[in-house]
This record gives C-alpha cells, sequence and structure tokens, in this order.
C-alpha cells in the first residue's frame, strides 16, 4: 500500500509541533524563573547534552576507514571543518544572519547561539536519520515521537537560556528531518544499513563531538565556536571515502 505524505511526514510533524511548543512554553517561563531555577535547568540540559554527545561519538570506534582508525577520520574531518568554517566565517556569518532575525521578530537573548544548539541537538544523531527513514519507508513514527518527547523537554529548557532562536530550529527539522523521510525509499537502496554503514557512523560521531561542544557551552565552561565546525559533517563521508580508496 503506498503511503500518503501524513504517513511519511507524521513523526516529523510531530516533532516540529513539540519543539514550537516547548519553546512557547520557555519564553513563558522566561523571565518568571528565580536566575536559580533557570540556571538549574540550562545545566540540566547542559549535563544531558554532554551524556547524548559521548553517546554519538562512540560511534567514531566503529567507523573504520580501511586501515584507518574512526577516531583519526573524526579528528581529521573535525579539524579540517573547523578550517574551513573560520576561513568561510560561518559562525560570523550565522550570528549576522540571526541578529537579523531577532530584530525582525523582536528576539531577545542569544538568538544565533540558541538556534545553532537547538538545531544540533535536535536534528544530529542516529535517532533523527534512523527515525526517519522508519517512519518515511514504513509509516513507524514511534522512535521519532520518542525524540519528539526529548526534544520538546530541551526547548523549554534552551528557550528559557537563550531565547527565542530555539524555536527557529524549527525549520531545520522540517528541512532535514522531514527530506530524509521523503527521501527514505532512495537512502535505503544507498544505505542498506544505515546503522552500520560507516559513512553514516562517521557523521554520528563527529555530530557528537559537536553536541559536546554545545554542551560545553551550555555549562559556561568555555566558549567553543561550534557553527564553525558545521562543514566537518558535509566532510566526514568524503575523508572516509579518501581512507577507503587509499586503502
Amino acid at each position: 500500500m503506498e503511503l500518503g505524505l501524513w504517513d511519511k511526514l507524521s513523526g516529523t510533524l510531530v516533532n516540529a509541533a513539540t519543539v514550537a511548543l516547548g519553546t512557547g512554553l520557555g519564553l513563558a517561563l522566561r523571565g518568571r524563573l528565580p536566575e536559580r531555577m533557570a540556571r538549574i535547568m540550562v545545566q540540566g540540559v547542559g549535563l544531558t547534552t554532554l551524556f547524548i554527545g559521548l553517546s554519538m561519538a562512540q560511534a567514531l570506534g566503529r567507523a573504520k576507514g580501511g586501515v584507518v582508525d574512526g577516531v583519526v577520520l573524526g579528528l581529521i574531518a573535525l579539524v579540517l571543518g573547523g578550517l574551513v568554517g573560520e576561513a568561510l566565517g560561518v559562525e560570523e556569518a550565522l550570528e549576522g544572519l540571526g541578529e537579523k532575525i531577532k530584530r525582525a521578530v523582536r528576539g531577545g537573548g542569544s538568538f544565533t547561539e540558541g538556534f545553532v544548539a537547538a538545531s544540533l541537538l535536535f536534528c544530529v544523531g542516529p535517532m533523527t536519520l534512523l527515525g526517519s527513514i522508519q517512519n518515511g519507508l514504513t509509516g513507524d513514527a514511534s522512535l521519532l515521537l520518542l525524540k519528539a518527547t526529548l526534544d520538546g523537554m530541551s526547548a523549554i529548557a534552551l528557550t528559557s537560556s537563550f531565547g527565542i532562536g530555539v524555536g527557529f530550529s524549527v525549520l531545520v527539522i522540517l528541512l532535514y528531518q522531514g527530506g530524509v523521510a521523503l527521501l527514505a525509499g532512495t537512502l535505503a537502496q544507498v544505505l542498506p544499513d544505515p546503522a552500520q554503514d560507516p559513512r553514516v557512523l562517521l557523521v554520528t560521531g563527529v555530530g557528537g563531538l559537536m553536541v559536546l561542544g554545545v554542551g560545553i557551552n551550555l555549562l559556561d565552561l568555555t566558549k567553543v565556536r561550534v557553527a564553525s565546525f558545521l562543514p566537518a559533517l558535509l566532510l566526514a563521508p568524503l575523508v572516509w571515502a579518501l581512507a577507503d580508496w587509499l586503502s
């Protein structure tokens, strides 16, 4: 039976709705909670984000390219991506775009930091890819519904700290997650077993390191220029392909 558009996108649409709802609740609570309570919420999300990042980064141990270890490939992709990001001024470009949108919607807080942090946290990871493929191929949205619950709760805490920028990650969820669900048939042919594909594992691991950076920023341990590392997500499969070819 041919799946309808709702069947393929149900998990993505629910996920976008929970993030939008969480953002609304976060904005309603913003400024109303005592500072210590707002801070403890953000620290809770920060610690959880560190755990998620560490869990994702472990995928590098299974992302071997030829004779080259996945951790080495991840390091190369991350460093090269960071250099490309700095050369292109990705962080500054996103900050400039964020400031324009913030002025247009009269938003407050760290708009760009909230947008980037939320987009990475909500869209980089195996649950996003596997859940979207599952939803697009079979109509089963169970994995994305679980993700939607976690994302909605995280959106409340992130918004209380960063402001409305978190809500704009809904656009990334719709475009990326929805796109993967709609292209699930094609992806299933290219990646017959995405959970074990080394390219997916490498992207997941590199993304996990970036999510760790988000957690570090949330905890105010230092300032990691996470946006500058975004090109690493595109370079990771190319680095793996090169290592595999040379081997």
